[in-house]
C-alpha cells in the first residue's frame, strides 16, 4: 500500500507543478519513470516491486493494453485519414512493413546466436510508436499542423496492427523451444486465436456503437452514462474474446475501431474517462518501468545491446519512412520529420514485458525485456531532446520562406 500511496503522492506534484514542468518537456511518463528509477535502484532500494505472480501481472498488463489501444483507435480523426489517405496509406501499409524487417535484419546483424523466432519477436517490440513521452511535439504549433496529424494517426493505429503479428511471432517462438517443433500448430492456434478477437471485436464494437447512437437519438440516456457505457466496450470485447479463445487486446482495438463512427455522434468528451483511466493505469506501467531500468543498469551495459537500440529508433524506422514516402507531395524536410519522429513508449513496453512472461528465460524473455528497455530509454533520450530544436528549425523555415505569388 505504501507504494501505491509514493506512486500517488508523485503524480500529484506532477499535476500541479505540469505547466512548469511542460517548460523543461518533462511529461507525465518521464516524471513517473525517473521517479520508478530513484525509489527502486540501489542495494536497498525503499520500493521493490516483486512480479512474482506471472499469471496476475500479465492479465494485468493485457487490460492495460487493450484499453489503450481502444483509445488510440476512437481517437484518430476519421477526417486526417480522409484528407491524408496516401501519406497515412504509404505509412501503414509500406513503411511499417520495411520498419518491422530492417529490425529484424539489424537484430541478426547483432544477435546472431539468437533464434530467428525471437528475434522476430524483438522487432514487433521495439518499432510500435508512443507518442506520449514526445507530447510536446505533437502539440508545438512551430510544427505544421499536417504533420502532427500524420502522426496522430499514424501512433493510433501501428500498435493495434503490429499486435496480431506480436502475438504470431511469440507464439512460434514459444514453440521452438518446446518439444516437437510443432511450428504450424502454434501459428494455426495464433492465427484461429487472432481471428476470434477481430470478429468479437467486431460484434462488440459494432453493436454499442449501433446501440448509444439510437440511444443518444432518441434522449434515452445521459452524458454521463455514455462515458460509463465506452468504457464497458473495450471490457467487453476483451473478455468475450478471452471466453471464444482469442486475444483480449486485439478484440479491443477491432472494438474501438468499429465503434468509432458512432462515437462522433455522441457528446463531446464521451471517451474521456476511459482515456483518463488509461493515463492513469499507463503513467504505473511507467513507475514499473523505471524499475526496470534501474535492474538494467545495475547489471551493466552490452554494447551490442545500445547499438542496436540505437539503430532501431533512427535509421531503422528513417529510412522506410523515407522510402515509402517518395513521390508525395511532402518536402525533403517533411519526411525527414515523419521518419525521425518515432518515438518508442508504453506499447513497446507491455510488449516486451508480455515477452519476458511468455517466453523461457532461456528462450529469449530476458533478453526482449533487456533490449526494450534500452530501445526506449534511448528514444526517450533522443526524441525528447530533439524536440525543440525541431520546433525551432520550423519556425525558421517559416519565417525564410517566400510568401506564395499573390500574398498581400
Amino acid at each position: 500500500m505504501l507504494a501505491v500511496t509514493v506512486i500517488a503522492g508523485i503524480l500529484f506534484t506532477w499535476c500541479v507543478l505540469s505547466r512548469r514542468l511542460a517548460l523543461w518537456s518533462v511529461t507525465a511518463p518521464i516524471a513517473m519513470m525517473v521517479a520508478g528509477l530513484a525509489l527502486t535502484s540501489g542495494s536497498d532500494p525503499p520500493l521493490v516491486f516483486d512480479l512474482g505472480d506471472l499469471a496476475g501481472f500479465e492479465r494485468s498488463v493485457e487490460v492495460v493494453l487493450a484499453l489503450l489501444l481502444f483509445v488510440d483507435a476512437t481517437e484518430v480523426p476519421s477526417g486526417v485519414i480522409r484528407r491524408e489517405r496516401r501519406v497515412v496509406a504509404r505509412l501503414l501499409g509500406l513503411a511499417l512493413p520495411l520498419t518491422l524487417a530492417a529490425a529484424f535484419l539489424a537484430a541478426l546483424v547483432f544477435f546472431p546466436d539468437r533464434p530467428g523466432w525471437v528475434l522476430a519477436v524483438l522487432a514487433t517490440v521495439v518499432v510500435p510508436l508512443d507518442l506520449a513521452p514526445a507530447a510536446a511535439v505533437v502539440r508545438d504549433r512551430r510544427i505544421p499542423a499536417r504533420l502532427r496529424e500524420v502522426l496522430n494517426v499514424e501512433g493510433g493505429l501501428s500498435d493495434g496492427i503490429v499486435s496480431p503479428v506480436f502475438l504470431l511471432c511469440v507464439a512460434a517462438a514459444a514453440q521452438s523451444h518446446t518439444p516437437g517443433d510443432d511450428y504450424a500448430e502454434a501459428l494455426l492456434d495464433a492465427v484461429g486465436a487472432a481471428g476470434w478477437a477481430v470478429g468479437a471485436g467486431a460484434f462488440v464494437g459494432w453493436a454499442t456503437g449501433r446501440v448509444l447512437r439510437r440511444s443518444w437519438a432518441r434522449g434515452w440516456t445521459l452524458p454521463a452514462a455514455t462515458r460509463l457505457a465506452v468504457l464497458s466496450v473495450p471490457i467487453a470485447a476483451y473478455t468475450l474474446s478471452g471466453a471464444l479463445g482469442g486475444n483480449g487486446f486485439v478484440a479491443s482495438f477491432v472494438a474501438g475501431v468499429c465503434v468509432a463512427p458512432a462515437l462522433r455522434q455522441l457528446p463531446e468528451g464521451t471517451v474521456t474517462m476511459t482515456d483518463d483511466l488509461v493515463t492513469l493505469l499507463t503513467l504505473g506501467l511507467w513507475f514499473l518501468f523505471g524499475q526496470l531500468v534501474g535492474d538494467e543498469f545495475w547489471d551493466g551495459f552490452h554494447l551490442s545491446v545500445v547499438l542496436y537500440a540505437l539503430l532501431a529508433v533512427t535509421l531503422v524506422r528513417l529510412v522506410p519512412v523515407l522510402l515509402a514516402l517518395v513521390g508525395t507531395d511532402l518536402s525533403l524536410s517533411d519526411r525527414l520529420f515523419l521518419g525521425w519522429m518515432g518515438p518508442r513508449g508504453v506499447t513497446s513496453v507491455v510488449f516486451g514485458l508480455l515477452a519476458a512472461i511468455e517466453l523461457p528465460a532461456a528462450g529469449g524473455g530476458d533478453f526482449v525485456s533487456r533490449v526494450m528497455v534500452i530501445t526506449v530509454m534511448v528514444s526517450i533520450v533522443l526524441h525528447g531532446l530533439s524536440g525543440e530544436p525541431v520546433g525551432r528549425l520550423y519556425a525558421r523555415h517559416r519565417r525564410t520562406a517566400p510568401e506564395p505569388r499573390g500574398a498581400e
